[in-house]
């Protein structure tokens, strides 16, 4: 009986490893807090209602793709201009796939060269919120299950042999690196604007590629002691992590925000060139 104790317990000791370090479950608890910053009504007036603006591009074109739990994912994909297996993926921000993301993700893709697939990849299946009401309510309703099965998703249309790079804003920011721990050694590097970091240092632990952060001060969201902590967990994990602070509000770079600052992001988006071609080697 002693020895059929001890083996349970040691069996408990190892299902619990696993639980913390298994991607099916550090997704849930990362993607869940930054959710949770919807509830607070200073988080949400943080978010000014989008602008007005209609994508008038024509690189680019919607594709579906097989996600892992049998429906069908969505995205918006800019091809690029020869066959590669280089891949940038796109995660929108709370509102949803909108006409800024379509046109942000043309800009990334012309200022690569057209050297690289650009797949902005729709977390709402199709939904997109027009003020910040809809976008938190939106963002609560999307199953944590399903954000993972379209990540997976993702990386399934893109092949086994691509090499991925994230890219994301705020809820995508959080999204970008999830995706990344999804993505596991085809993933190359993670670029994360004002996003919830991943606090389990286990799971960071499995990440490849570095990641380059970008901050601001007076976010009431991600705040800087938020942005400390990610500092020391990656640390912690041995992992590379490159942040870059600016004086701003939460949602700087995004250009359908009133409070958009374009001195903030001019810098954060020239540092955000200069490490997607490093990580493509352009």
């Amino acid at each position: 009986m002693k020895k059929l104790s001890l083996l349970l317990l040691s069996l408990g000791s190892t299902l619990g490893l696993f639980a913390q370090t298994a991607p099916c479950c550090h997704t849930t608890d990362a993607v869940t807090e930054f959710t949770g910053l919807a509830n607070r009504e200073d988080f949400r007036m943080a978010h000014k209602d989008p602008l007005p603006y209609t994508y008038q591009g024509t690189a680019g074109a919607e594709v579906s793709f097989s996600a892992p739990d049998g429906k069908t994912a969505y995205g918006f994909l800019f091809k690029a201009k020869k066959p590669t297996d280089k891949y940038l993926f796109v995660y929108q921000e709370w509102y949803g796939l909108n006409d800024y993301v379509k046109k942000e993700s043309e800009k990334l893709y012309n200022d690569l060269g057209g050297n690289v697939n650009v797949l902005a990849v729709d977390l709402y299946d199709k939904v997109v919120a027009t003020n910040r009401e809809e976008a938190a309510k939106t963002m609560q309703s999307v199953p944590r299950e399903r954000l993972k099965a379209i990540m997976e998703g993702a990386r399934g249309y893109a092949g086994k042999s691509a090499h991925i790079v994230t890219l994301g804003w705020c809820f995508g920011g959080a999204i970008a690196l999830q995706s990344a721990l999804v993505n596991g050694s085809q993933n190359l590097g993670t670029v994360m604007y004002y996003g919830m970091p991943e606090k389990d240092v286990n799971a960071l632990k499995q990440l490849h590629g570095p990641v380059l952060g970008l901050f601001a001060n007076k976010d009431k969201g991600i705040t800087p002691q938020i942005v400390d902590e990610f500092e020391q967990n990656m640390k912690k994990a041995g992992k590379t992590l490159t942040v870059k602070r600016y004086d701003a509000e939460h949602a700087f770079a995004n250009p359908s925000n009133p409070i958009y600052n374009s001195e903030a992001t001019k810098d954060a988006y020239a540092n955000t060139l200069s490490f997607l071609k490093k990580r493509f080697q352009l």
